[in-house]
């Protein structure tokens, strides 16, 4: 009979009983979604989880432009990887591409996440999104369960956010109280963000080194912060990590412009943004210049133009100029070189429009757009401002011994070529950043896997005093923190079952610190 003719596929929802095949594939769809971007992010996480640890391998990183890049730092390989999915794109670039600092700063805000110990605290960055990864896991489980129960994702977020409060609660109360004036304990916590980097032999040169430039800038008894922008890396090819150095000062890589002028004492120092330079139209015009004599006017008016800039430079008593990279023409003539040669002033030029800022607040200058405003009181000063040779290397220029010090000082990173460089610039970013956290939280962790562990069991135990699917979600939560000491057991080479498990029952009996302990490969 008509009326049992099955509708075709395609027909519309409302023929012949079809409706609910048609509404079932559309309540699917969005599920379907959910998965795909669950399994791109624990794509990426899984990308990353051979990292964790002192143990953990470094990756080699193959750019567009066919540049390497060598390292294990979870940030800078989240920040490299070339990911298309769109929710995978988005983790990458939340934990990647604001970089270490910014995930540190995190990690600070949410004491949950903030592990200090001689094993885990170089590790940070990576653990954000391995944690991540297995809630994805149980994400997963959880939102098929909920197809059949009718549980909501947003009761899963307000869980998870619930589990999350309830964590920094546990690791609050097992934290440690420092002070910033326990040294030891600081070079610590440095050479233990340092002990999985590629630079990790040089700890005992590059904490100290860090720990020192911390606490340059900050006063240590008011600080609850400290500004990264006021610490300086500047890296120069050439020498070993030995020769890495820490100034009290400024440092340029600019080489000075005049020759012969390589040390001034008692330095006045002027930062121009205007060029010394003959004046051009504003439009594009030609002069035509017919006889000599028309020739001879204009190469003396140029003289004396540039003459005048430059008696008014050494007027004020300036005598080290710096001069801004400018684009439109050249910022210094071989004519205003001269002069400023003969009057014996010292001359750096090409200064990025970026280093403006920091150099300002190292010297005390001010940067002057024009000539009128360069005036004695517009200089900053200090006792030395000195080219280095390099032992054939290159040069660079120090100011030290500034009058009126900002509290800022400058690291100058030194390494036999660029993939070197670049991964001891980040190795020393981590430690400042490790250092930051102690003086926003001054407190400490055990490491190793412990926090998590104690946190697997402390929820586990809350979990059982909530009702509903609440309860089975603080329940995931707490059995994802598991993969922490799980993958730092795998990366080691132990079983990370046993591991895991002994650990667990060592937790359970009131051993609240105890970790893997990764150099000696036990717990």
């Amino acid at each position: 009979m008509p009326e049992n003719v099955a509708p075709r596929s395609g027909a519309p929802a409302g023929a012949a009983g079809g409706r609910g095949k048609s509404a079932y594939q559309d309540r699917d769809k969005p599920a379907q979604i959910r998965f795909s971007n669950i399994s791109a992010a624990k794509a990426v996480a899984d990308a990353i989880r051979t990292s964790l640890g002192p143990k953990g391998m470094d990756k080699m990183i193959q750019d567009g432009k066919g540049d390497v890049t060598i390292t294990n730092d979870g940030a800078t390989i989240l920040k490299q990887m070339q990911v298309l999915h769109p929710a995978a794109r988005m983790v990458s670039t939340i934990l990647g591409e604001g970089g270490i600092s910014n995930i540190l700063e995190e990690l600070v805000v949410q004491p949950l996440l903030v592990s200090v110990s001689a094993l885990t605290l170089a590790t940070e960055t990576v653990r954000s999104i391995l944690k991540i990864d297995d809630v994805f896991i149980y994400c997963n489980k959880i939102i098929r369960l909920s197809q059949m129960t009718g549980i909501h994702p947003t009761i899963i977020s307000e869980s998870f956010q619930k589990a999350l409060e309830k964590g920094i609660e546990i690791l609050t109360d097992m934290s440690r109280p420092v002070e910033l004036s326990d040294r030891e304990t600081l070079l610590n916590s440095a050479t233990t963000s340092l002990n999985s980097k590629v630079v990790s032999q040089y700890s005992s040169l590059l904490s100290p080194m860090s720990v020192n430039a911390v606490m340059k800038v900050i006063d240590p008894a008011t600080a609850t912060s400290v500004d990264l922008r006021d610490i300086k890396i500047v890296k120069k090819l050439g020498g070993t990590i030995d020769d890495c150095e820490l100034v009290e000062g400024l440092v340029i890589t600019q080489k000075v412009a005049n020759s012969g002028i390589t040390r001034v004492e008692k330095a006045k120092i002027g930062l121009i943004q205007f060029c010394l330079s003959a004046p051009k139209t504003d439009m594009d015009n030609q002069i035509v210049v017919s006889d000599y004599a028309q020739m001879d006017r204009v190469l003396r008016e140029e003289r004396a133009y540039i003459l005048n800039l430059v008696k008014q430079i050494k007027k004020t008593g300036c005598n080290v100029l710096l001069i801004q990279k400018s684009i439109l023409r050249d910022a210094l003539s071989d004519l205003a070189l001269h002069f400023l040669n003969k009057m014996k002033i010292m001359v750096i030029k090409d200064i990025e429009r970026e280093d403006i800022e920091f150099i300002c607040k190292t010297i005390g200058t001010k940067p002057v757009a024009h000539i009128d405003q360069f005036t004695a009181d517009m200089l900053g000063s200090a006792e030395l401002a000195e080219e280095v040779n390099l032992n054939g290397s290159g040069k660079l220029l120090k100011i030290t011994g500034c009058a009126s010090p900002g509290k800022t000082v400058t690291i100058v990173v030194r390494g036999s070529n660029k993939l070197v460089i670049e991964e001891a610039e980040r190795s020393i970013h981590d430690a400042l950043c490790v250092i930051r956290c102690l003086v926003k939280k001054r407190a400490l962790i055990a490491g190793g896997g412990a926090p998590e562990i104690e946190l697997a069991l402390r929820l586990t135990e809350y979990s059982r005093t909530l009702s509903g699917m609440e309860s089975y979600c603080v329940r995931a939560f707490a059995d994802a923190m598991e993969v922490i000491p799980s993958t730092l057991a795998e990366n080691a080479g132990l079983n990370p079952i046993s591991t895991v498990t002994e650990l667990r029952n060592r937790h359970a009996q009131g051993e609240k610190t105890t970790g893997i302990n990764v150099r000696k490969v036990i717990i």
